[in-house]
């Protein structure tokens, strides 16, 4: 697996979202943790995806939701399945490497490079999240903050 060298984003995407979350505003990054998936260590839905749990934590200071940060790495043309998140789930999506398609509710598809991030709002449908590469690999980083317990990602079928 190729390692980026933009490691330092990662922290302040992670620290910015922890402090958001504290003063009520947006959350964390994105589940492409897949429905039943969202309890894994590390595993795979789409064709060519891999979904990895970075850390799962209870907010202190925000009662009743917890913080669950990921990342999903797409092989060359790898798919997530269309999918769509928990009305109690806000979630931040940060390109860490590659290039990633991505359509979210009613909004144009948009294609995503490293560095650049979205924001799904609560309950959001995410119909496309792709590798817009057929030869390089992608990952994103995401965070959710959700309420505890809560299925981030549900698979649309």
């Amino acid at each position: 697996m190729r390692r980026s060298r933009r490691n330092w984003p990662i922290a302040l995407v992670v620290a910015t979202a922890t402090a958001t979350a504290g003063l009520g505003g947006m959350a964390a990054v994105d589940a492409h943790a897949l429905g039943t998936f969202d309890g894994a260590a590390g595993a795979s839905a789409g064709s060519g995806e891999h979904v990895a749990h970075i850390f799962v934590k209870p907010l202190a200071n925000i009662p009743g939701k917890t913080l669950t940060a990921l990342t999903v790495d797409y092989a060359p043309g790898g798919v997530s399945p269309p999918h769509h998140h928990a009305k109690e789930a806000e979630v931040f999506a940060y390109v860490v490497d590659g290039a990633v398609r991505s359509k979210v509710n009613d909004e144009p598809e948009r294609v995503y490079e490293a560095g650049q991030f979205w924001y799904e709002p609560p309950g959001a449908s995410h119909a496309v999240s792709a590798n817009a590469s057929s030869t390089d690999p992608a990952r994103i980083l995401a965070v959710i903050v959700a309420d505890d317990g809560v299925e981030l990602t549900i698979v649309d079928r």
